[in-house]
């Protein structure tokens, strides 16, 4: 074949890869595809090409295939480059990452197929060409959580979702957590900080579409609409009803997740049993307006004038684009003096892949879902409760977050509501205080 063949194969695949895997290889089984293909068709190149110049121009036709096709796609992950903290952690784990897994195999290939004589030049290749092979072998890897004997311990999938079920006994009640950011997982803080809930309950920890190993889900972008997001608790409200043979599960919701959990009570009540609020949201648009006043006064009191000059330089939100939020998502923690407890990807339920892709998922996930989010007022949208309802408050809860939610618990109607204040505690107070939630879980089910 002609140079001009084997440039024309290469953008064919650069294409391919862009509509496949536009955010990168999320699997395991596309990255070692993209791993394979990649070198398969560099070493073909560099073999039957006839001219040298195979070496420039069927990497050049891959990269610009692959970025024509995933242009397509919304989000930082595909976007142009950010000049921010986020969009170097984007750069690297989206375009790097698969630069690494596409075109790095590529060119290896294709130095490989035109030959390498010399010693040094051997060496060269070979040192690159193990870092590949030992990435992939990494990647491999498949996610787990360890077994629980004599009860149910599996990840399980629910359509394109992914679910840790864990509990002692297969027979016990089931709890449902739907965690916070969009995006985000909580796979390994309820491994690290809630093995006492699998006592009680069969926990099932959801990763939300976009999140986690449910990343793959966020495409097509068009179908991660609100009502999808409720529907997809619904779904594994019913997978989990029918595997375990019960009527009503409880439902624990966090955060932003907390939202979308009191959205899908109000669509089909007679699911659940109970309602758990953790650190309730109400209405995001007002409550990011008290976190920019509160960010902003934080910074020019503590001599932060970079990130003052920031704030007042955009403006309060809503903002456009994820790209706004970053500042709020940076400092919050430090402003309200919320413990960080991390992503905590460091538990074997999530491949490399995974927690490489942890800032992309949210990042992608907030940019499509947290402006439909925005026009959520639980105040208005839900006045009152068709179930028992539970809320769990940080006694150091942050201020963006309490008002609004006081606000709506003042007024809420409910079969029976109950607040429980952890003290010591804030926004993750059902992580940072687990003893004291599992109490409030025992009187859930004593009610």
């Amino acid at each position: 074949m002609t140079s001009i063949l084997w440039t024309a194969l290469a953008a064919g695949w650069g294409v391919t890869a862009g509509l496949w895997t536009p955010r990168g290889p999320l699997t395991i089984t596309e990255a070692l595809c993209s791993v394979i293909v990649s070198a398969a068709i560099g070493l073909a190149a560099g073999r039957r090409g006839r001219s040298r110049l195979v070496m420039v121009l069927v990497p050049l036709a891959f990269l610009l295939g692959l970025e024509t096709a995933r242009s397509r796609y919304a989000g930082p992950s595909t976007g142009p480059p950010h000049a921010s903290a986020f969009g170097f952690v984007a750069l690297v784990a989206g375009r790097g990452l698969q630069a690494t897994l596409t075109l790095l195999p590529m060119m290896l290939g294709l130095v490989i197929g035109r030959g390498v004589s010399r010693r040094l030049g051997q060496v060269l290749v070979a040192l690159p060409a193990a870092g590949v092979l030992l990435l992939t072998a990494a990647i491999a890897v498949p996610a787990r959580t360890a077994p629980i004997q004599g009860g149910v311990a599996d990840l399980a999938t629910v359509g394109r979702l992914n679910v840790m079920i864990r509990g002692v006994d297969a027979g016990a009640p089931v709890l449902l957590f739907v965690p916070g950011a969009p995006g985000g997982s909580e796979l390994g803080a309820v491994r690290n900080h809630l093995g006492a809930v699998e006592q009680r309950f069969v926990m099932a920890t959801l990763d939300r579409r976009g999140g986690g190993a449910s990343y793959p889900a966020l495409d097509p972008a068009s179908h991660a609409t609100l009502d999808r997001m409720v529907r997809d608790i619904l779904d594994v409200t019913d997978y989990l009803r029918q595997r375990f043979r019960h009527d009503k599960i409880y439902l624990l919701g966090h955060s932003g997740g907390s939202v979308l959990s009191v959205l899908a009570l109000q669509r089909a009540p007679e699911k659940f049993a109970a309602y758990i609020g953790a650190g309730q949201a109400v209405d995001l648009r007002a409550s990011d307006r008290i976190f920019y006043d509160d960010i902003l006064a934080w910074a020019r009191a503590t001599g932060r004038d970079d990130v003052a000059q920031q704030l007042t330089g955009q403006g309060p939100p809503p903002y456009e684009d994820v790209w706004g939020y970053e500042p709020i998502m940076l400092y919050e923690n430090e402003a309200y003096a919320q413990p960080s407890l991390g992503f905590e990807i460091g538990v074997r339920e999530y491949t490399v892949l995974q927690k490489a892709h942890t800032i992309n998922a949210i990042l992608d996930t907030w940019s499509v879902l947290y402006p439909q989010m925005q026009e959520i007022d639980l105040r208005r949208d839900a006045p009152s409760m068709p179930v028992p309802a539970w809320f769990v408050q940080g006694a150091g809860e942050m201020r963006g977050l309490e008002v609004i939610f006081d606000e709506w618990y003042e007024q809420l109607r409910a079969p029976r509501k109950e607040l429980v204040v952890i003290g010591g505690a804030g926004h993750r107070a059902i992580f940072e205080q687990p003893g004291r939630f599992v109490t409030v879980l025992d009187d859930v089910l004593a009610g």
